[in-house]
């Protein structure tokens, strides 16, 4: 369903479902009743502002009936966020796509505590672009190269690609180094992962992720006096937090990861300690020009400095 609303300062209007029936005479008393720990004077003003509308436009107002609109439509207070001490970069840009490096620590879309501390909307404001959408996904945590949609009439030509797994995306990590791993290394296993668990599961069964590993450089870091490496993976697969927790059933879990293999109290963000992984390139055949392209990140991993 098209919203009726459109993007307002790189933020989609919310959609809500209205109940068939229920103690509420109009969509405004379910609404103030759904959110009555929210200040109602608010909510009324919406309603009386036009603010708030059904699906072919109509007006919602403080009258409607309840059951007159299956959905409506509204726009969120959002609270005042603190801009995130990271910026994005855009790599690549054209009527179809545009291409960035996402810094760590920056959401792909809003949620949570990070609405307009994302990388879809700061990207819909500095472009001016609001009908953007990302075509895949890096964690919060992980820095590199992301690919947004810009045009809806192509945009399922670049999903497809996904889909059938005709992209190929290498990363790289910074981990410790355990001398008895052979490279390159095969890691293939089955992954799970809870919509109420924070964390991706390793279980008996048929593999469904795989990752291959290589162990492209090393150094010795004076500080923690320990062998680090810098690996180069490629994910065949794209389970939740694969690359994470393939690393660490090797015993090379991620430098400065806070899942994997422990999961640390959570804590303020240290961003002076990133977690050492960066989607480094990802690589297709554009479907509208039938072109081979990369698209390579021109971020650098901390740990391993000048080594792009």
């Amino acid at each position: 369903m098209k919203s009726p609303l459109p993007v307002r300062n790189g933020v989609n209007a919310t959609r809500m479902r209205m109940p068939e029936e229920g103690p509420w005479t109009t969509a405004m008393d379910y609404v103030l009743d759904k959110f009555n720990h929210v200040d109602p004077a608010g909510i009324v003003e919406r309603f009386e502002r036009g603010e708030v509308k059904a699906l072919g436009g109509e007006i919602v107002t403080p009258t409607t009936a309840l059951n007159e609109h299956l959905f409506i439509w509204y726009y969120r207070e959002l609270p005042v966020e603190q801009r995130l001490p990271v910026e994005l970069s855009v790599l690549h840009q054209d009527e179809h796509l545009v291409v960035v490096d996402k810094p760590h620590f920056l959401p792909t879309t809003p949620g949570g505590m990070y609405v307009q501390e994302s990388a879809l909307v700061r990207l819909r404001v500095l472009l001016d672009q609001p009908d953007l959408v990302p075509i895949h996904r890096l964690d919060r945590m992980t820095a590199g190269v992301l690919l947004f949609s810009a045009n809806p009439e192509t945009r399922g030509k670049y999903q497809l690609l996904f889909e059938r797994r005709r992209i190929e995306k290498t990363y790289r990590a910074v981990a410790p180094v355990r001398a008895e791993l052979q490279f390159p290394l095969v890691v293939r296993s089955r992954m799970i992962k809870s919509r109420t668990y924070l964390l991706a599961e390793e279980v008996a069964g048929e593999p469904n992720a795989e990752t291959r590993i290589e162990l492209m450089d090393t150094r010795v870091d004076p500080v923690a006096g320990q062998t680090l490496g810098l690996y180069h993976l490629q994910p065949h697969t794209g389970k939740t937090h694969q690359l994470r927790v393939h690393l660490a059933s090797q015993g090379i879990g991620i430098l400065h990861d806070p899942f994997y293999p422990v999961l640390h109290a959570q804590a303020p963000d240290d961003y002076s300690k990133p977690l050492q992984l960066l989607a480094h390139s990802i690589a297709f055949t554009d479907p509208i020009t039938g072109k081979a392209v990369q698209y390579c990140s021109e971020l650098e991993l901390s740990a391993f400095p000048n080594h792009k």
